[in-house]
């Protein structure tokens, strides 16, 4: 039987830096056509890789672009072979990109939510800028996920308060898509983040990302 210690496991060997796993059920309140099981028939099981930028990659939207598809290309690659690991033991799978899904609205969105999915998996809290922040990453994770039918045992989820007063990435924000969580902007987010040049989408935004207190790591 395959046990969330194996799976995590080939998550590491595969590059992955933060592996968590959460269930099925606790995803289960999202939208319609956006849980788990929408995407695989009796999935059980969510495993989270996550794999950090660069510090690097914070210092201009050069850079952050650059680095920004360097990751897209490796969780791509790191998924694939997770999920064939998995495969190879006998269970059913499906790949969650960390770009990709269905084009609704204007723009693309994701068959799950991923950082939601990570939050569940124990990899963190969901702050006020709509990022998961990780005790030893802060924002800088970037994720991917396996779903299966495997019965794995979940992680705990993180239970911490980082925010707490804290606005900085609200007030940053220059097009107020932080003001309210609850109906996160995300076309707002979008049209101001990308700036197409030299033929080219370049990320020219980043800043709930760099201005947090815990962007790289949590300042206790």
């Amino acid at each position: 039987m395959l046990t969330s210690e194996t799976v995590k496991e080939y998550g590491i060997e595969e590059g992955a830096s933060v592996v968590g796993i959460a269930s099925s059920d606790d995803l289960g309140s999202a939208p319609e056509g956006y849980r788990p099981s929408d995407v695989l028939e009796g999935c059980r099981s969510v495993i989270v890789l996550g794999v950090p930028f660069s510090k690097e990659a914070f210092s201009d939207p050069y850079k952050y672009t650059e680095v920004r598809a360097e990751m897209i290309e490796r969780t791509n690659g790191l998924v694939k072979e997770v999920a064939k690991r998995i495969k190879k033991d006998g269970y059913n799978v499906k790949t969650v990109t960390s770009i990709g899904g269905k084009y609704v609205d204007g723009f693309t969105r994701s068959p799950i939510s991923l950082k939601h999915a990570a939050e569940s998996a124990g990899l963190g809290v969901i702050g006020k800028n709509y990022l998961l922040i990780n005790p030893e990453y802060g924002t800088r994770l970037w994720f991917c996920a396996v779903i299966t039918d495997a019965e794995l045992v979940p992680d705990k989820k993180l239970r911490y308060d980082i925010c707490d007063n804290c606005g900085v990435c609200v007030e940053s924000c220059p097009c107020g898509a932080l003001n309210d969580i609850t109906a996160f902007g995300k076309k707002g987010c979008a049209k101001h983040s990308f700036r197409y040049v030299d033929k080219k989408w370049m990320m020219d935004c980043f800043l709930c990302r760099t201005v947090c207190p815990h962007s790289f790591g949590i300042q206790r």
